[in-house]
């Protein structure tokens, strides 16, 4: 395998959210880099909205292994990237390392996708003005405050950018970024 796609990971990343795209990426043929605030192992979590609940539950969940640390990734040998949900966008999402990285696959025009609270990191990148995007509602006004365009929809496609609102639209939205990822693939050679 060759051609890295970035997964990006922290404390709390949502499992399904991010374990999904790793084997859809592999399955296709790329490299899914998982990157994470270290280079260690992350703790994720489970999130769903019970019946009759108002709020997110939240237990344990796999641990995954980071490949390379925020600081570390030259952006430039990637592919593309995907911001996995969960908790952790929330602290993650000031890591210097990782708004450079953000801005320059944003800025470079390259494949994007996000997921649920994935939509907080190119928010506080400065990378949402004017774009459409999917995300869990719960997130909406850090999308819109950021002047990103919520959209309650499973798939929102938006140029290079790809996103849904939570792991029930990964097969609504997943086959959109990969057909993004093979093209970028092919224009590389």
């Amino acid at each position: 395998m060759s051609h890295p796609v970035l997964i990006i990971v922290g404390d709390a990343t949502e499992t399904v959210d991010t374990l999904y795209p790793y084997y859809r990426l592999i399955e296709d043929g790329f490299t899914p880099v998982v990157a994470g605030p270290e280079k260690r192992r992350f703790q994720m979590v489970l999130h769903e909205v019970k019946p009759g609940w108002t709020i997110t539950k939240e237990w344990e969940g796999y641990s995954i292994e980071a490949d390379i640390a925020f600081k570390d990734i030259r952006p430039e040998d990637y592919c593309g990237i995907f911001f996995s949900g969960g908790r952790a966008p929330e602290y993650i999402r000031y890591d210097e390392g990782l708004i450079r990285t953000t801005q320059h696959f944003f800025d470079q025009n390259l494949p994007i996708a996000s997921v649920c609270h994935g939509v907080e990191i190119p928010c506080t990148a400065d990378r949402v003005r004017g774009r459409r995007m999917a995300t869990v509602p719960k997130c909406r006004f850090d999308l819109e405050i950021c002047g990103g365009i919520f959209v309650n929809e499973p798939c929102v496609i938006d140029g290079n950018l790809v996103s849904g609102r939570t792991y029930h639209d990964h097969g609504q939205y997943m086959g959109h970024w990969m057909k993004l990822l093979r093209e970028e693939r092919a224009r590389r050679g």
